[in-house]
């Protein structure tokens, strides 16, 4: 892995940004699995990623890493693993579009929680952000009225809930080297699939669906931005990282004709337009 250390770092989250926009695609492409299947088959492979990660990076200290990094870590690395169950929850009971624009409110969540629980100052720029991003969230809501979509919807926030919650933990305890408890999430999620699935015997086709979506588009969009963000500042990644949510709905769109409403897609432009917001607020600060 140490020629991508050799990559330009906003070029890497591109990637993995990239790599991340097909989740949606893939879920909706299996062909018989159900959500906690396609968890469990997804989280699977995605954990063999990270262990393969860790053993590169760490070799003979893998398992003392996983040790160092605690109690803090442990409960990171479950919420985290609630919040892949909401994402494929969600992508398996609405709209790519949806779930991807709801997902990106995840800086806002930031700014709330770090508000709430770290007494971080909330700047008036924060306060628009906060109202334009949730303007455009009811607006989409208002175009998804049907039950099952609506069920979905509300999962799609489990991501960027959890997300903030990880974030804020890194931040209350900053020597914690975050990367190990990726595995522990990993395996949270294989439990919950697990559990909830009747049984996780699936096709060959979908079984190789769960490999790209834990090796390659989860795995290697993990890795890419991992290393990228170590050289590239926060709020530059945050931008980037709006590649998915752009993304997502197209390589729907393309491949399996699923075309948002144009209210969907105008409220997630005003989400989108929220999380610039914030991100520039943040850059300015």
């Amino acid at each position: 892995m140490n020629f991508l250390n050799r990559v330009p770092g906003p070029f890497l989250v591109f990637l993995g940004a990239c790599t991340l926009s097909f989740g949606g695609l893939i879920v909706k492409s299996f062909e018989g699995a159900n959500l906690w299947q396609i968890l469990f088959w997804r989280s699977a492979f995605f954990s063999i990623v990270v262990l393969f990660f860790l053993f590169l990076n760490y070799k003979k200290n893998f398992f003392n890493s996983i040790y160092k990094i605690g109690i803090p870590g442990f409960f990171g690395g479950i919420v985290l693993s609630c919040g892949y169950a909401g994402y494929v929850f969600a992508m398996y009971n609405t709209t790519v579009a949806n779930a991807n624009f709801i997902i990106q409110t995840q800086t806002i969540f930031l700014a709330i929680f770090g508000y709430i629980f770290l007494k971080e100052k909330v700047s008036i720029l924060t306060i628009i952000s906060i109202i334009l991003a949730f303007s455009g969230i009811f607006l989409m809501l208002g175009g998804s009225l049907t039950s099952g979509q609506m069920v979905g919807n509300i999962a799609a926030f489990i991501m960027p809930i959890s997300f903030a919650v990880l974030i804020l933990t890194v931040r209350k305890y900053p020597n914690v080297d975050m990367i190990p408890l990726q595995l522990i999430a990993g395996i949270g999620a294989i439990i919950l699939g697990y559990l909830f699935s009747p049984q996780i015997i699936v096709s060959s086709y979908d079984i190789f669906l769960g490999f790209i979506a834990g090796f390659f588009q989860v795995g290697l969009g993990f890795i890419f931005i991992t290393i990228g963000a170590k050289t590239t500042p926060s709020a530059l990644v945050g931008i980037i990282m709006l590649t998915e949510a752009i993304l997502g709905p197209l390589w729907a769109w393309l491949f399996i004709n699923e075309t948002p409403p144009l209210v969907v897609l105008v409220g997630g432009l005003i989400v989108l337009i929220a999380v610039i917001l914030q991100f520039f607020n943040r850059k300015i600060a």
